[in-house]
């Protein structure tokens, strides 16, 4: 069996892969609810979905530094990266271990697409046929509720101390777009630095975002945000839900919604 990972690299299999490593939190939990968990030998110590799992798999390291004889002693079928979470060098290491996956998710479709590889990879097809199906449905039930909604301009923080946003050629944007949130940083390429005092010039702004990961914005931060707009209101909003990719989509319609 030959695989095209979402990279564009052929990975080559002679049987089902059994012995999974994930260094991908959301891919981790992909796994899980695609009904893999047996199969994971290995994760990292930021997979915490589903919180049980730290206790009864290996954790090889985090997902910027990992163990590799600890990747090693556990005899891994395949290994699971992402091109955002996981650097080249990780890539690199791994793939002298055993054939490793990198996934690149821009937009829904894509996340889709990965479900369905998975599903044949590891020979789960109609469980991933189910969640594509339910993910598909949920998203065509929040674009209908969506449609006559008024668009809001706003920015994305992910990180402080330098202020970071979200910009485009991200999953987060692509999420922001969705929900006719119109981000003011989406003309710059992926996680910018942003200058507050330019971001006060901005009058049309409506909304600033502060997510729950990577940094972990608190209600103290709200204020500090919004004394930099000159009327934006500064909310805090679930990272994993904007993020994450995966499975995570069948629960993030629902928080999108009352968001709104």
């Amino acid at each position: 069996m030959q695989v095209q990972d979402q990279i564009g690299r052929i990975l080559a299999f002679k049987k089902t892969p059994k012995r999974i490593i994930s260094l991908v939190p959301s891919l981790t939990e992909l796994l899980v609810d695609l009904g893999l968990e047996d199969s994971i030998v290995g994760i990292t110590k930021f997979c915490i979905h589903p919180v049980n799992l730290k206790q009864t798999k290996t954790i090889v390291g985090g997902t910027k530094s990992i163990h590799p004889e600890k990747i090693k002693a556990l005899q891994p079928d395949i290994i699971l990266c992402n091109k955002e979470e996981n650097s080249k060098e990780i890539v690199a290491i791994c793939e002298q271990i055993a054939p490793t996956h990198v996934s690149d998710i821009f937009t829904i479709d894509d996340n889709l697409a990965l479900i369905k590889q998975y599903g044949n990879l590891f020979s789960v097809e109609s469980n991933a046929l189910e969640m594509i199906t339910k993910i598909s449905l949920k998203l065509t039930d929040f674009k209908q509720f969506i449609k006559n909604k008024a668009t809001k301009k706003v920015v994305y923080f992910i990180w402080k101390d330098p202020w970071m946003a979200a910009g485009n050629t991200t999953f987060i944007n692509h999420l922001l777009e969705l929900n006719k949130f119109d981000n003011i940083y989406q003309h710059k390429k992926r996680y910018p630095e942003v200058d507050l005092e330019e971001m006060k010039l901005n009058t049309q702004l409506d909304l600033v975002l502060l997510s729950s990961e990577p940094f972990p914005f608190k209600q103290e931060h709200l204020l500090e945000a919004e004394k930099n707009t000159s009327k934006a209101k500064a909310i805090l909003v679930d990272g994993e839900m904007f993020s994450w990719t995966g499975s995570r989509l069948l629960k993030a319609f629902d928080y999108f919604k009352s968001l709104h």
